[in-house]
């Protein structure tokens, strides 16, 4: 079962969350209303292009002992799309702060993948109080630099838009995208959940040029000083596969104050969407360690 809630972020900016929650054991709709606001909660937040149904799975099996929000960032989703932005890293991560504090749930696990992680980060540093444990999914805190952001335009120009089909969108990211080493079936399905059928066809649901401006925001700068003043206890997990290579996870690990390490096989850059199994069990542990230490 899920339920949307509204938020107000930075400027205005509308969000919309979606609350995860078991159905009613045994009948009853009190017993849903009543768990979730004694549950410790967790905020999940997507990636570039991401939308809070990525989480869907993660956040299913999250209900089960806490209270689990995935949030549509702005330019995301079904949340608001300003034309102007600011796609900055303030705004990205005042957003999060007033949902977190808007939901009730601080201080919060925040599980963030990609840029989403990046967000939660800087949450963590900026307002200590509203974050109890952070989880890095899949994110760099090396700068990636100009050439990086150029072939990010380049392959946003090369999208066969408008799709005819569905399918041809499963097809495209999943087969025949020139950036791709080898198919990859759950890369195409993670892309059909983000694409809206128009007039003239299958489109994204966000504008590649806010997008482009969101990672401009980010890429050209290490993020290792942010990283470094994280006081609570952090999981850096990256899919074997993945973006973030093992070295820097784990200097990462040893730059945290409270650092921990994982990694799922035969995971990708959407571990938590290509392995969900492998994915759950690197960060259950984590996140019973974190309820052990409440009690």
């Amino acid at each position: 079962m899920v339920r949307r809630i509204d938020v107000t972020g930075a400027d205005g900016v509308r969000l919309a969350a979606w609350e995860y929650a078991d159905p009613p054991k045994g009948g009853g709709e009190e017993q849903v209303a009543d768990e979730p606001a004694h549950a410790p909660g967790v905020l999940l937040l997507h990636g570039l292009m991401g939308r809070a149904s990525h989480w869907a799975s993660t956040a299913r099996w999250l209900a089960e002992r806490h209270r689990a929000i995935a949030l549509d960032q702005r330019g995301h989703g079904r949340s608001d799309k300003p034309a102007e932005g600011p796609y900055t890293r303030e705004a990205y991560a005042a957003d999060a702060e007033a949902a977190i504090e808007q939901l009730g749930v601080a201080p919060v696990v925040l599980i963030g993948h990609a840029m989403g992680a990046l967000t939660a980060w800087q949450v963590a540093t900026r307002r200590p109080d509203l974050v109890k444990a952070l989880i890095i999914c899949d994110m760099r805190a090396s700068a990636l630099g100009a050439a990086s952001q150029r072939e990010w335009d380049e392959w946003f120009r090369a999208w066969p838009v408008p799709f005819a089909t569905l399918a041809d969108v499963r097809k495209w990211f999943g087969e025949d995208d020139p950036t791709m080493e080898q198919p990859n079936v759950s890369r195409g399905e993670f892309y059909a959940e983000v694409m809206a059928e128009r007039a003239d066809g299958w489109r994204p649901v966000f504008s590649r040029r806010q997008m482009l401006k969101s990672r401009e925001a980010w890429v050209h700068d290490a993020h290792w000083e942010d990283l470094a003043l994280v006081e609570c206890p952090t999981l850096v997990v990256r899919g074997v596969d993945g973006k973030l290579g093992r070295a820097e996870a784990q200097e990462m690990v040893r730059v945290l104050p409270r650092g921990q390490y994982a990694e799922v096989p035969d995971a990708g850059h959407l571990i938590h969407y290509d392995q969900p199994e492998g994915w759950r069990a690197a960060i259950e542990p984590f996140l019973e360690g974190v309820r052990g230490q409440e009690g």
